[in-house]
């Protein structure tokens, strides 16, 4: 009986720290800044990374993929992440665990 209130415990601990690690990112961008930054990318001829699988939000991006710093134009919010480019669009990092935020397509 205390292994299983034990998992239980465990279990709820892991689901309340995931929700805090989705609630604790706050990156959003309207639609005319996701054009923008689109945009951006294709007239700067950003360099598309080679990823070998598609990494979804949450995911963590390999150590051989270079993280740009984020112009300060595309937000004071976004500041503070990293971002890299590939055929399916531009990813958001957290560089701290190189966990994907968020994502334009």
């Amino acid at each position: 009986m205390k292994r299983l209130l034990l998992a239980g415990a465990t279990a709820m601990a892991l689901v309340v720290s995931g929700q805090a690690f989705a609630q604790s990112v706050s990156l959003e961008f309207a639609p005319e800044q996701r054009t923008r930054i689109k945009e951006y990318v294709v007239k700067e001829k950003v360099p598309r990374a080679t990823v070998r699988e598609r990494i979804t939000v949450g995911g963590t991006v390999p150590a051989d993929v270079e993280l740009r710093e984020v112009p300060a134009d595309w937000g004071a919010s976004a500041r503070s992440y990293r971002y890299y480019h590939t055929d399916r669009g531009v990813h958001f990092v957290d560089p701290s665990n190189r966990r994907v935020i968020y994502d334009i397509d």
